[in-house]
């Protein structure tokens, strides 16, 4: 696949990810065997991204109109923090992913349009291919945004974490920051309880209440990831966690000045970005 369609230069929509990776232990027996079975042969990060991203466009493009995914479909991505480390181990989920995507999309204004891009033909056997998966038991290891990342992700990292930034013919494919869980949650449940003290109105905080539930779902030996994706040619060197941290510090001092101007810093990076999804 040709980097310019992974970078998003066929206008495919900016996709970034927050994930989990966890220990082997930590996944029932049919949850492992399932893992195991759908780890691809000499597989690496970028691999499995690009293949992804491929089975996305293969199903918009088939000929029966079913754009839905099956398990063959699913990835599992791979994390080692250190040579002779622990390989974690991150599972796609596309299937219940896709599933729970569909109800909400058949919910309300769009429910409409839903029947006509997703006819019941499709729907009803994707439904009992939800419930007749394994490996799909558990909590989602992977939360996704389109156009732009939510502030409350740079609340989790720091500029002084673990990060890969991946690159290939002068361009950045993506950007890679990785914490181990506990960290995150504590960084966390920290804003959350100042937050709740300050400026509890703020939409941060009940998105933030949101994550930090999420993340205490998963085994305490898991690490943490917020992948930029094609989003980070973009803005990467970024200093969003550094201003999302700062600007919280401002606040909780009661500096509404300070918190300004790093809203502005951030408004100014990620506003650009965001109004893509309105672009014709």
């Amino acid at each position: 696949m040709r980097s310019g369609l992974y970078l998003g230069g066929t206008s495919l929509p900016f996709v970034s990810s927050l994930r989990i990776f966890s220990p082997m232990k930590s996944f029932t027996t049919l949850e492992q065997r399932y893992i195991e079975e759908h780890l691809l042969p000499d597989q690496s990060r970028s691999s499995v991204d690009v293949q992804e991203l491929a089975d996305s466009l293969g199903r918009v493009t088939r000929g029966n109109g079913d754009p839905l995914p099956t398990a063959a479909a699913d990835r599992i991505r791979t994390l080692q923090l250190v040579e002779d480390g622990p390989l974690l181990y991150s599972p796609g989920q596309m299937v219940i992913r896709s599933s729970e995507a569909v109800s909400e999309f058949h919910r309300g204004h769009t429910a409409q349009l839903a029947n006509l891009l997703v006819p019941e033909r499709f729907w009803e056997p994707h439904q009992r291919r939800t419930e007749e998966s394994p490996g799909h038991q558990g909590p989602h290891f992977t939360r996704i945004s389109t156009w732009g990342i939510p502030f409350s992700w740079f609340v989790l990292v720091t500029e002084a974490d673990r990060t890969e930034v991946v690159e290939s013919g002068g361009h950045i494919l993506t950007v890679r920051i990785q914490v181990p869980l506990s960290i995150g949650i504590k960084r966390a449940e920290a804003c959350i309880a100042m937050l709740e003290e300050t400026a509890a109105e703020l939409d941060l905080y009940d998105e933030l209440d949101s994550v930090n539930h999420w993340l205490n779902d998963f085994h305490a030996e898991s690490v943490l990831e917020l992948d930029y994706g094609p989003v980070a040619d973009r803005v990467y060197p970024d200093d969003s966690p550094m201003d999302v941290r700062l600007g919280l510090e401002c606040l909780a001092e009661g500096d509404l000045t300070g918190a300004a101007a790093a809203y502005r810093r951030l408004a100014t990076r990620w506003i650009p970005i965001r109004q893509r999804a309105r672009a014709s």
